[in-house]
């Protein structure tokens, strides 16, 4: 074996190909489908990447009352004096209006309470409302027969619906006649 000639221990690529057929050149029409597929493919995988949406939430147009039900934090941005920042809601199936909210907003009057500056608001309010196509309308009544304020607010995109934003108004006899409307966020509670 020492006597061989190194070439003929190796294989011999060029007749192995030319055995097998692969020393031809490839069709061009061939290589021009495959290639041509193959983008194809990459495109449309990449354009239904970009198409799908980036959330599962329903649209806040297509929200349902009773997916509000629940409780909430209630943060005020700016509250009037006497009022804190900071509120506890809980919003439930109205009782004669199935489609309809009711429920409370509790507040922690501390030391305002009972004071002429917040005279028309009391620690705990009764809700009515309604969310109609996504906007969430509610009234608040502090002696449950007057209102004494108004939240409108819509749920925040991509939330969910476990944020709602908006803007209250205090309608009680203790507001301003130019109350301004007060921002506030609604953030569902587990």
């Amino acid at each position: 074996m020492a006597s061989l000639a190194p070439q003929t221990l190796l294989f011999d690529r060029t007749a192995l190909r030319r055995d097998q057929g692969l020393d031809r050149p490839m069709n061009s029409k061939i290589l021009r489908l495959a290639i041509f597929l193959v983008a194809f493919s990459a495109l449309a995988a990449c354009a239904n990447a970009q198409n799908k949406p980036e959330s599962t939430c329903p649209p806040a147009h297509g929200m349902k009352a009773e997916q509000l039900h629940g409780r909430w934090a209630v943060r005020f941005t700016d509250p009037p004096p006497g009022l804190p920042e900071r509120a506890t809601m809980l919003l439930k199936r109205h009782a004669e209006f199935s489609e309809s909210l009711a429920g409370t907003v509790s507040r922690e009057l501390g030391r305002a309470a009972g004071t002429a500056a917040i005279a028309g608001h009391s620690a705990q309010a009764a809700l009515a409302g309604d969310l109609d196509e996504g906007m969430l309308l509610l009234d608040e009544s502090s002696d449950n027969i007057s209102i004494t304020g108004t939240w409108n607010g819509e749920m925040k995109a991509g939330s969910c619906g476990q944020v709602y934003q908006g803007r209250w108004k205090d309608t009680s006899r203790s507001a301003a006649p130019d109350a301004p409307e007060v921002f506030f966020t609604l953030t569902k509670l587990p």
